[in-house]
């Protein structure tokens, strides 16, 4: 199912503080982290303020997703016992390599959904690897539980022996591929975050790159980032159009 998302902003799970702010943020998904921005040491911690918080969920204007750990981590059954519950909109998968992550990960919610009496959740899945990149058709038309997925830059430069720029010459197949691949699959495609919270023409010009290669949004990691994002990604009669063909 095609969903226009504009902005996908990640939001430490860990800080109380944050999660509160969170609550009129504009972003169209804000998504509290449980994997990069979480010290190992804070990820129980962090794992009980989600849960918390999202008892309150009519209080946040945006979607509520979670980041989990990576599925090579062994932490996601854990994460998913404490967030999913009712409140939730979705789960963002770190670096999901192939479909068979995907399917252990899908029959674990699918569980706690029937034991929780919950609705379907939506699955977000991050390409963050070379095999990643590879798969990116076949993850992203696994399931219809899936409206978009997210390119993830750091990762995949660190996968190719790549140092980070801000215009990775490495890192620009991978980027024009993921959107291809999920237009075909029927889904949406995020772009990566850009780091810089100073440079802001850095991050419109990042935007107007991003938009023009078919990303219909970007992964953010401060509010400062949400009004370029949102100018540049607002959405054209033809997004408009294939959004509405896909549903």
């Amino acid at each position: 199912m095609a969903r226009l998302i504009r902005s996908l902003i990640f939001v430490p799970g860990n800080n109380q503080r944050f999660l509160d702010k969170a609550k009129v943020l504009s972003a169209d998904i804000v998504c509290f982290d449980l994997e990069d921005s979480i010290p190992e040491s804070e990820k129980e911690n962090a794992r009980n303020l989600i849960k918390n918080t999202l008892s309150i969920r009519s209080e946040y204007a945006s979607s509520i997703f979670v980041r989990t750990n990576a599925p090579s981590s062994g932490k996601i059954p854990d994460d998913l016992n404490k967030v999913v519950q009712k409140g939730i909109d979705g789960i963002v998968i770190p670096k999901v390599n192939n479909v068979k992550e995907l399917k252990k990960i899908e029959k674990n919610l699918s569980l706690l959904e029937k034991k929780r009496k919950l609705k379907p959740i939506q699955i977000i899945p991050s390409i963050e690897s070379t095999e990643g990149v590879v798969n990116t058709y076949s993850i992203a038309s696994f399931s219809k539980r899936i409206p978009a997925v997210v390119f993830g830059v750091f990762d995949l430069l660190n996968d190719l022996g790549i140092e980070y720029t801000k215009d990775p010459e490495g890192g620009k197949y991978s980027r024009a591929k993921i959107p291809v691949d999920a237009k075909a699959a029927g889904v949406s495609a995020i772009d990566a975050i850009w780091q810089d919270l100073n440079d802001i023409k850095g991050l419109e010009r990042d935007c107007a790159i991003g938009k023009s290669l078919g990303y219909s949004g970007k992964s953010i990691i401060h509010p400062d980032q949400l009004p370029i994002t949102h100018k540049i990604f607002y959405p054209n009669k033809l997004e408009i159009q294939w959004a509405e063909k896909s549903l």
